[in-house]
């Protein structure tokens, strides 16, 4: 007869020291998330006081000026630059990932490193660093002027390609650390096969390859697209006014016009659209097995 006593459980089926492990993490959500994220939800529904700060109450004027074409301009721009960004840093990370998952594996690894030490880096390293590579005075374009190539070394900071240097910067690696799983798994006599049916290499590429690798492209635009949409300081370093973002937004609203419920109001739309994106890529995560097992099944069921 076995006389060993049974783990203490929970009400929900848990043993004393799953519940206190499990209780932690949820403990620490609810501090650094859910209490913050609810003062700030209260906070944008409360009322500015003229010539002061805001009081307690229950108005919707913050939400109702999104409808005011000065936010409808901000939010424009922020799309506009975050998507631009994402476009860019997939158009360098395809080519350069596909590179990457065939070298041989030193190679690979001094890469993957270089890029890592990348994301080591916060946005204002970045941010100071391309500010002052984009300068008149100690920027890259002396090397134009040693070259002979202009007379006079240009200012390509702040513009808006200075913004689109740094947001690519801080978001090619994850576009490539995204890609890269799926590229490396790739069956390669896929794109040999192309190759000897009379495919051109750039054919095979983009009619083979790519449409392999779909759901990887969607959630590497969205995983660039949701960092750069949070991006606060290259905007404003590297941009003029008009290509302040709605974080920049956020920050002047709080800390220099004193309209914290706006502000408020504003974050919880760009957490809303961030949240949403993020869900958007853990569907595709979820879903991406099961096609490809779909896949094997349909190939096997064709042998046979």
């Amino acid at each position: 007869m076995n006389t060993t006593p049974a783990p203490a459980t929970t009400l929900q089926g848990f043993s004393r020291s799953e519940s206190v492990a499990m209780a932690w993490p949820m403990i620490m959500l609810a501090v650094f998330f859910v209490i913050p994220f609810g003062t700030m939800l209260t906070i944008s529904f409360f009322e500015r006081v003229p010539g002061g700060f805001f009081e307690p109450g229950f108005t919707l004027e913050s939400y109702a000026r999104f409808i005011d074409p000065f936010f409808f301009k901000s939010l424009g721009m922020t799309m506009m630059i975050a998507a631009s960004a994402s476009v860019i840093c997939l158009a360098l990370a395809v080519p350069f990932t596909w590179s990457l998952s065939r070298m041989r594996h030193h190679s690979r690894v001094f890469w993957l490193v270089a890029l890592l030490s990348i994301l080591s880096l916060s946005e204002v390293i970045i941010g100071f660093s391309w500010s002052l590579l984009l300068s008149r005075s100690t920027g890259i374009g002396n090397i134009l002027v040693w070259l002979g190539i202009e007379n006079r070394a240009p200012k390509l900071s702040p513009g808006l390609g200075a913004v689109l240097t740094g947001l690519c910067y801080l978001g090619f690696p994850y576009a490539v650390l995204v890609l890269f799983p799926q590229l490396s798994r790739l069956d390669p006599t896929l794109h040999e096969a192309a190759r000897m049916l009379g495919a051109s290499p750039r054919r095979a590429f983009m009619n083979v390859v790519l449409p392999n690798i779909a759901k990887a492209l969607v959630a590497a635009f969205i995983m660039v697209f949701v960092f750069t949409l949070g991006a606060y300081l290259i905007p404003q370093l590297l941009g003029k006014p008009q290509q302040w973002t709605l974080p920049v937004l956020i920050a002047d609203q709080a800390l220099f016009q004193s309209n914290l419920p706006f502000a408020a109001a504003m974050s919880i739309f760009l957490l809303g659209v961030s949240l949403s994106l993020v869900v958007c890529v853990g569907w595709l995560g979820r879903t991406a097995p099961h096609d490809q097992d779909d896949a094997h099944d349909d190939a096997r069921s064709e042998e046979a």
